[in-house]
C-alpha cells in the first residue's frame, strides 16, 4: 500500500507542479513561462518526485513507464493496474486541487487546466499520434537505460527530469506534451470539449510507445556484451 500511495503522491507532485506552471504561468501568464519555463517545470517537478518517493515505488508516475517496466521484466503483472490506477488518482487529485485554486481567482477562470490537445486546422491526427508515440518511446527508453541496474546512477533522476524537458521543448507547439496518460487524463476531466474528445490519442500513443521501449529494452538491444 506505501507504494501506491507513493505513486499517488509523486503523481500529484509532477501533474500539479506541471500543470500549474501552463495554467498559472504560462504563456499568458504572469511571469509569462513560455515553451522553455513550461518544460522545465515538469522536469522539475519530475526531478523533486524521483529522489523524494524513488526508493518507495520507482517512481514511475506514468502508466507508460509502468508498461514498459513490465514488458522489460522489472515488475510482476500483479502491480501494473494498481499502479495505473494509482497515477491517474494523484494526476485527478491535482487537477482538482489546480481547479479549486484558479476558479477562486476575481472574475473567475476563464483558461483551461493544462490539457493536452493538437490544433486540427495546423496537425493532422497521426501528426499528433506520432510525436506522442516516438516522445514516449524515448522518454521510456531513457528511463529504463539509467535504471538498467548494470549500470544505474544516482544522478538517474535528473537525467530522466531533464529528458522530460526536453521532450516538452520539442513537443509543446504540437500536442502540448503528454508522453503520459495520467497526466493527459486530470486535466482533461476538468477542461472537458476538445480535451476529452481527444483524450484517447494521449492514452493509446504513450502506451504504444512505452511498450516498445519495455520489448526493446527487453531484448538487450541496448546491453553491453
Amino acid at each position: 500500500m506505501k507504494t501506491y500511495l507513493a505513486e499517488v503522491l509523486g503523481t500529484f507532485l509532477l501533474v500539479f507542479i506541471g500543470t500549474a506552471s501552463v495554467v498559472t504561468g504560462g504563456f499568458g501568464g504572469a511571469l509569462p513561462l513560455g515553451q522553455e519555463g513550461i518544460g522545465l517545470a515538469f522536469g522539475i517537478g519530475l526531478i523533486a518526485a524521483a529522489y523524494a518517493i524513488g526508493p518507495i515505488s520507482g517512481a514511475h508516475l506514468n502508466p507508460a513507464v509502468t508498461l514498459g517496466v513490465f514488458l522489460a521484466g522489472r515488475m510482476p503483472a500483479k502491480d501494473v493496474v494498481p499502479y495505473w490506477i494509482a497515477q491517474i488518482i494523484g494526476a485527478i487529485i491535482a487537477s482538482l486541487a489546480l481547479w479549486i485554486i484558479v476558479t477562486g481567482q476575481a472574475g473567475g477562470h476563464t483558461g483551461g487546466f493544462g490539457a493536452n490537445g493538437w490544433d486540427e486546422a495546423k496537425w493532422g491526427m497521426s501528426s499528433a499520434f506520432l510525436w506522442e508515440l516516438i516522445g514516449t518511446f524515448t522518454f521510456v527508453t531513457v528511463i529504463l537505460g539509467v535504471t538498467n541496474a548494470k549500470h544505474t546512477t544516482a544522478f538517474a533522476g535528473l537525467v530522466i527530469g531533464l529528458t522530460l524537458a526536453g521532450i516538452h521543448f520539442a513537443m509543446i507547439p504540437v500536442t502540448g506534451t503528454s508522453v503520459n496518460p495520467a497526466r493527459s487524463i486530470g486535466p482533461a476531466l476538468f477542461s472537458g470539449g476538445a480535451a476529452l474528445s481527444q483524450l484517447w490519442l494521449f492514452i493509446v500513443a504513450p502506451l504504444i510507445g512505452g511498450a516498445i521501449a519495455g520489448v526493446v529494452a527487453k531484448a538487450g538491444v541496448f546491453e553491453k556484451d
